[in-house]
Order: C-alpha cells, then structure tokens, then sequence
C-alpha cells in the first residue's frame, strides 16, 4: 500500500523513463510520503510487442480476414505481414531482448539477412549504406530491428488501432483541442483493443498498491487520451481514489480550461511545479489518523466548486527551492527493459532514442528568457533558479548508485554556461566517469578552453538554436547572438570534440524568401565546413504564452481568434507578408538531410525546391571568414586558470652558445593521446613547476590570471613576452586552460 502513485500514461521514449515521476517521488521521500512510480506506456508496449500479444492480435485480425471484404480493405502490405505471422511471432521475444541490450549476440544473426521478416519499412534499405555510412554490427541491427518494429506498428494502426504510435496515442485528440467536445465524445465510445490492454495493466497495479491519491504526468498531447481513459476507469470502480492531473499538457494547453465536464475524470488539475501542490493535494484528500486535521490549502490547482471550474492559488505558501526537492528517484521503473531503437540517420535523434539516460536539470527555468517564439511568460521558463554544482554531482551519483547508468541528459531550456563550468569542475574534482549531454544558447561564453573542459568532464553533445539564421530576425526573435558568434562557438565545440546540433526555424513573422534562402545558405556554409553535424528544420509555431501570441500585432501576424472552453496552446495565424511557408518544408528537410551526410554541397539551392527562389545574398565564404578571425591578443585578468595535463617530468639541461652557459629546463608532458615537451630557462621553469599543481581541480585553489602574472613579475621581467612565448601556446594547447 502506498500513499501516492504516479503514473506516465501511454506513451513516451521507448529508450527511457520520462523523467517527470522520479522527481515527484525524490521530493515526496523528502516528506516521507511514500509513493509507487509507474511508466504505463512501456508496459503497454512490451505486452503487445511480445510472443503472447502478438499470438492476440494475429487472431483478432485473422479473424477479420476471414470475411471476403478483409483482402479488399487493407493493403498488400498488411497481407503480408498477416501471411509472415508464424515468423513475427516467432522472432519477437529474442528482438526485443536485444533492443534491451540483453542478447547482443542476435545482431549477428539480424545483419546475416533472412531472418526478420521484411514489409514495407525495409524498402529503404538500399539507401542505409549512404545514410548511415559504415555502421558498427549492433547499430546496424538495431536500425534493421527498428524497421521490423516500425513494420508491426503500421500493421496495427492499419488492422487494429488507428491511434496507435511508439512514442504517442491518440495525439489528435490532444492537440489544438480548443473544445472538449471530441475527446469527451470518443471517452464515451467502447474502450479501444489498446485500451484493453493498457486498462488491465492499471488495473493490477492499482489492486497491488492501494494508492489514496493516483497522479497522471502528462507531458505531451499524445499522452492525453490515454490518461482520461485510465482516469475514468478509476472514477467507475475505484471513486473513493482521489485522481490529480499535471505535467506539460495542463501547465501550457489547460491554463484557460472552462468546461466543467473534465472533471467528471480529475478532481484535480495542478500547474507549473508539482512538487509543493501534490504535497498539498495528500494532506488535503487522503484518510488521516484520528485528530489529525487535513489542509484545506491548495497551490496552483484547478478543481471543480459549485459546478464552476475555480483555479485556487494561495500566494502566501512558498514554494519549494531546487536544493530542497531532492534526488530524482528511478525505483519502481522497468530501468532495464526499456528499448533501444535507431529510426534516422540523425546523430541527435539517435541519442534521444537509444541509450537510456538519467534525466536532471541544471536550473530551474532559462537564464536569458527573451526569446520571443518562446513560452517565457510561464514559470517553467520565467522564474530562474541554478541549482549549485555540488548538489548537481550529489545528486548524479545518487542516481548513479541507483540506476548502474553513467549516462546524463540535461534537460534544460538552456544550461547557463558558468554553471556548466562548475558542474565540470566539480566532475572533476571526484574523478567521476560520466556522460553527458544538454540544451545550450550559442553565447561568446563558451570559449575554446571551456569547450575542452566540457569535453574532459565527460560532455558529448550540446543542441542549440540557431533558428532563422539571419541576424535580422535574430534580433527580432531576442536571441542575443549573431550568425558569425553562432558559427564561432559551434566551431569551438567541434574542435573540443563536441557535437553540435542546431535547431532551425523558418516561417517566423515578417520572414521574406530571401532570408529563406540566405539561411538555408549559411546552414549549407556550417555543415560544409564542419562545424555543425546534426540539425533539424521545425516551422514557426505560435503559442499563447510566448510575445508573439500575446503581442501579435507587433509582429505582423493575424491570429485566428478561437472560443476557447479547454486547451489553449497552439494559436493558427496568417502573415501579413502573405507568403506560403508550408511550401519550403520539403526542400528545407531534403538539403539538410544530404548536409548531413557531407554531400551535395555544390548543389545550387534551387536544385532543392519545384518553384522559383531567389539566389542568394551571402558570400560564399562568409561562415570561413567569421571563424578564422584573428583573436585579438589580450590578457583578462579576472580569468581564470585551470591545468587539466599530467604533472610533467623535468629534465635539467645545459647548453653553451657563443662561449656563454644557458641553464635550461625541459618538462616533459604525457597527454592521453600523446607526448610533448617544452623548453624553458631553468628559473622560469622551475617556477612553473612550483604553480602547476596549483591549477588542478582537485586543489580546490581559484587561481586569477592576473594573480598569476603578479607571481611571474615578482621573479623576472615581461609576462606578456612568456605567456605569448611558443612553448605556453603549446601548453596551453595540452590543457592549461583560461576560463
């Protein structure tokens, strides 16, 4: 029996846990209440996508086909795998143990040919070789094992569920769904084949653990229906359970909701920040012992009084700071059944579905928070708050004593770069072995020297936007960076070592063709010369929350107005400029692709699109020029410095020249790749030896540039002259860093 069980409904990642419950159940351990995580969606996906499931779903839909009208109402391509039965139920047990990083012998056999059964999906093989290039044996049976997979899916929407998706349910239901009349309507109509199974699953857990309070994390539109649907199974057979929805959905889409007749499924509906409002919901709605008096105070929920929806708020009750909340905590989940999946020759999409990451924030909220397409007048943006390194480690190796997985993904808006720099730091420091990954704003801030600290603490990629790369409509979008900054710092991070993926964006307002194409050239420019690897095109969306939405006619669109009684995120709108965005999509997407895979670079941009473009205005050489600028040479002397190298190895030598005797030093170094040595006059030598150990991590010392200098100018003459001199550049390249 426990107090509070938390529940991501159908369906998410495949790869891994969406972090939303293990944060509620860390903070609720803080408060001793106890609670039972659930992630509802891979245990849906694992009843269906085995032996048993699918024996059932063969059978329903042979049974189907046993009527005349089956062969002439699906596709050759359904037949096929209705005829391949036998061998996709043969096969699927041993697939998905492997897609679990249980049976990595399998690939093997997966790679041999002939051994999964192949329909549609498998038809873009021809192209995997050029796609992918030469990829090792597991990722490639993993992509071949992704299209089986992805092959059994279209086999379902098509026979059994059209709502069915690996990473979402019903999603139609839930987006720009202004009006509840839809989803209501289909919660009245007999549970679908998925629900069945999705129903009985809940159903188990609920009769194991007793929950006095049952809360649904719904992040994302296709997690909608499937939380109703639970929702309403448990107001029918367990109404005594109090029942509370929160999450992404509700804190973007559900501020404005009218209709009452969602709450014939919720008794409660919270917003922004879980933490302090579900604690509030137990006390207020679970049994207490006898004397004990429940709260009758609640923190930014919606609830139904007097058959009216009322949004109860009491402002005098302090939220919850980040190094109050806890640890994440990953009991409970199935850590170890979750699947590893290649769908895209995407070098970021590919971390995003395979491997399965811890998920933690840096800081609550963005740091910048002026981005203008950006939901920033809501808290998970607006209100900023770091968490300190220390906790930040704290809590990894918490979880890492947890989970037995090293690997990170921060999910921030934007990790703020100096708070990136202590985490590594702090990494450091512990010699932790870690991996990790996060969310950035391409800023002047992340220099070459903190690239490469980032990269020793265990960084592996960061994503970023760099939207409509036009520095006009940079400005208008409040990015607060320019192409050329953005080109330099995504130099910086692959010259560290770091991939770089850039978020793009085009159909923002007042958007022209030109800048259209001039962004598609600077795109073509970056990915040429290797700066960037991976990227993907997303169209202007506008949102209720964000300037644009609230402001439109700032920035000349046209929104159509629309009554709203339930979700209210997505606004549609028309551009004054009048021009059709919608018909750049396909050529944006194809170029990019191709970038991608270093080809077609010499291709003219109109060799992309059916229809008439402009050239372009930028010079061919304008992404080389702005990251091969001479660096001004300049001391900052509240900069500063950290030696990430091995103490070196001294060798005294002297040499005569022109009859007179020079004492020199030679410090010998060993970097993880290789081996150098410099050459300095033995006092300046024998000086650098006495600061180095200084400069580590792990001796917790603050070392100044400047203070640096006043040491070097106590003892001999000219800093400028030795800090600029070719054996420090060479240290300086092995690890002597300047932050």
């Amino acid at each position: 029996m426990k107090d509070i069980f938390l529940i991501t409904p159908p369906f998410t990642q495949l790869n891994t846990p969406y972090p939303a419950t293990a944060y509620l159940k860390g903070f609720l351990n803080t408060q001793e209440i106890s609670s039972f995580q659930m992630d509802l969606g891979i245990e849906v996906i694992l009843a269906l996508f085995s032996k048993k499931g699918l024996e059932d779903i063969f059978h329903l839909v042979s049974v189907q086909a046993e009527s005349r009208t089956f062969f002439e109402a699906y596709s050759e391509n359904s037949q096929r795998i209705l005829a391949l039965q036998t061998e996709y139920i043969k096969t699927i047990d041993a697939v998905i143990a492997f897609l679990q990083d249980k049976n990595p012998s399998l690939a093997r056999q997966i790679c041999s040919g002939n051994f999964l059964p192949e329909a549609s999906r498998f038809q873009q093989l021809d192209d995997m070789e050029w796609a992918f290039g030469n990829m090792g044996m597991q990722d490639k049976a993993k992509h071949l094992a992704t299209l089986y997979l992805e092959d059994l899916s279209d086999f379902i929407v098509e026979c059994v569920d059209e709502n069915f998706g690996f990473s979402r349910y019903a999603e139609r239901l839930g987006r720009s769904a202004n009006s509840f009349d839809e989803l209501y309507e289909v919660l009245n109509t007999k549970p679908t084949y998925i629900d069945e199974i999705t129903l009985s699953i809940f159903k188990d857990k609920i009769l194991t653990i007793q929950p006095k309070l049952v809360c649904f994390s719904v992040p994302f539109p296709g997690n909608l229906y499937s939380a109703f649907r639970c929702a309403q199974f448990l107001k029918t057979n367990f109404p005594e359970i109090k029942i509370a929805m929160g999450g992404g959905f509700p804190n973007t889409e559900l501020r404005d909701l009218k209709d009452e007749r969602v709450f014939e499924f919720f008794d409660f509906i919270t917003l922004d920040d879980g933490e302090l409002p579900v604690e509030l919901l137990y006390r207020n709605s679970c049994h207490f012992d006898e004397g004990e008096i429940a709260s009758k105070e609640y923190k930014r929920t919606l609830l139904l009084e007097n058959n009216q929806v009322v949004y109860k708020n009491d402002t005098t009750l302090r939220d919850y700071k980040q190094n109050e909340v806890g640890a994440p905590d990953y009991s409970d989940l199935w850590l170890d059944k979750y699947i590893s999946v290649i769908e895209v020759a995407n070098p970021m999409h590919s971390l995003w579905s395979d491997g399965r990451w811890n998920k933690l924030t840096m800081a609550h909220g963005c740091y910048w928070g002026k981005c203008t397409f950006c939901d920033i007048s809501l808290d998970y943006i607006k209100v900023y708050e770091p968490v300190h390194a220390k906790i930040l480690v704290d809590r990894m190796e918490e979880i890492i004593a947890q989970t037995d997985e090293t690997g990170f993904h921060f999910v921030d808006e934007a990790a703020p770069p100096a708070l990136m720099r202590e985490l590594a730091l702090e990494i450091l420091r512990r010699n932790l072995v870690v991996t990790w990954w996060t969310n950035i704003r391409f800023e002047k801030s992340f220099t070459r020297d903190l690239c490469f600290l980032l990269k020793e603490s265990g960084c592996i990629a960061v994503s970023g936007g760099l939207e409509v790369a036009s520095d006009r409509l940079l400005e208008l979008i409040k990015k607060g960076v320019t192409v050329e900054q953005v080109a330099q710092v995504t130099r910086n991070f692959t010259e560290s070592g770091i991939m770089v993926h850039a978020y793009l964006m085009y159909g923002y307002p007042t958007q022209t063709v030109q800048e259209t194409v001039d962004s598609l050239e600077m795109v073509r420019q970056m990915f040429e010369l290797g700066i960037l690897q991976s990227g993907f095109w997303h169209q202007f969306a506008m949102t209720a929350h964000s300037p644009v939405g609230l402001n439109p006619e700032e920035f000349g669109v046209i929104p159509d107005v629309k009554e709203i009684s339930f979700a209210n995120n997505d606004i549609q709108f028309k551009d004054k400029t009048g021009i059709n965005h919608d018909k750049f999509s396909f050529g944006l997407k194809k170029s990019l692709f191709n970038y991608m895979h270093g080809i077609c670079f010499d291709y003219d941009l109109q060799d992309w699109f059916d229809f008439k473009i402009p050239g372009t205005k930028i010079h061919p050489d304008y992404i080389h020029d702005s990251i091969t600028k001479e660096e001004n040479f300049k001391i900052r002397p509240n900069a500063r410095l950290l030696f990430l190298g091995a103490m070196p190895r001294a060798e005294h030598v002297r040499k005569q020249k022109k009859g007179r005797v020079f004492d020199n030093l030679m410090l010998h170094f060993e970097t993880k790749s290789n081996s150098f040595s410099i050459t300095l006059e033995k006092e300046q030598g024998d000086w650098l030896l006495e600061q180095l150990p200084l400069l580590t991590p792990s001796s917790n010392q603050k070392v100044l540039l400047s203070e640096w200098k006043n040491s070097f100018d106590e003892c001999f003459d000219d800093f400028e002259l030795f800090w600029f001199s070719k054996p420090m550049q060479n240290l300086r390249m092995a690890g002597l860093l300047v932050l």
